[in-house]
């Protein structure tokens, strides 16, 4: 049986051991990258194929006759089309909750450093500006203690709740919002609507699929309603946050700062409204928040065993 890994390079997988994998009865053949047009060549007669953002769609499923397994090396499957793949019987896997606790950790290193100024206070001492001080420090950007303050969180699943329980260990209040308000299954977290948490967050972040319910749910009217001092945090997808409006508000003062490892477009190589120099009060991580080497191995364990499962005729993770 023959396999293809049409973007290996997106796993960065000289840091992992890919033993499991090649022990499969598969003739894998791996590709750094792979472009819509190389495609149907490069997948050929495989019956599995493995991707993490190489699109696989109707056009190429009718194209590749033997295909039999899309292994998606993610959570996300928007880059599958799954009416095709029913269609063309082609099994759909992914890999859900691998990196809850990663993205969370992420999630908590942007809040943490926006809070404390970090990277506005690096900035400074290798400009030299602490070293021309006469006083032993430098305060000249406004910090404050997270304990106390009011964290809402959007899309409470696996991740969300691992940044409820990292927030609260810091002495925060964790608030969600939902569009259907109720309590969680354990009849601990009240559900608010978003539009009434926004003026009291002192910080918000983002956990939801974008959906075009999700898309801009932070647009200029969202952003005018929240807190001067507040910070918004995006390590989900780049659509859920209006990037111009949030750019203009960041400039214009109108919000505390971002944390931001996702846009729209990835990379931003047509550039970006956040991109821009003049914006001091924002953190930019290039989606790595999933990156840590554990995670990614457990990512890739987990693929195996999907597509171990599909070998043996059983159902795992399928979304077929």
């Amino acid at each position: 049986m023959k396999g293809v890994f049409l973007d290996s390079d997106s796993i960065a997988q000289e840091r992992l051991d890919l033993g499991k994998l090649n022990e499969l009865p598969i003739e894998w053949t791996f590709y750094p990258q792979t472009t819509p047009e190389q495609r149907q060549e490069r997948i050929g007669d495989a019956e599995i194929v493995l991707t993490n953002k190489v699109p696989m769609d109707a056009e190429i499923m009718e194209a590749c006759p033997n295909l039999k397994l899309i292994a998606v090396v993610a959570t996300g499957t928007n880059v599958i089309d799954i009416d095709a793949a029913k269609k063309h019987n082609v099994g759909v896997a992914n890999v859900g909750g691998y990196g809850s606790y990663a993205v969370a950790q992420h999630t908590m290193t942007l809040l943490l450093a926006l809070a404390a100024n970090v990277q506005r206070y690096s900035d400074d001492v290798r400009a030299g500006k602490w070293a021309a001080q006469d006083q032993f420090c430098l305060l000249d950007y406004p910090m404050y203690e997270l304990k106390g303050k009011k964290l809402v969180i959007v899309g409470y699943g696996e991740i969300g709740q691992s940044v409820a329980h990292m927030a609260e260990a810091f002495g925060m209040e964790i608030l969600v919002a939902s569009s259907r308000p109720n309590q969680d299954s354990f009849g601990i977290v009240e559900r608010r609507p978003l539009e009434e948490l926004l003026p009291i967050a002192d910080a918000i972040t983002f956990h939801c699929p974008l959906t075009p319910a999700t898309e801009n749910l932070i647009d200029e009217p969202q952003l005018k309603a929240m807190k001067k001092s507040a910070l918004i945090i995006n390590t989900a997808r780049g659509g859920l946050v209006n990037e111009a409006a949030l750019a203009q508000a960041l400039k214009d003062g109108e919000i505390g700062g971002a944390g931001v490892d996702v846009l729209t477009v990835e990379p931003p190589k047509a550039g970006n409204p956040l991109i821009d120099p003049e914006i001091k009060n924002l953190i930019l991580t290039p989606h790595c928040a999933w990156g840590p080497d554990e995670t990614r191995q457990r990512l890739l364990d987990e693929v195996v065993l999907n597509v171990e499962a599909f070998l043996n005729g059983e159902s795992r993770n399928r979304l077929d």
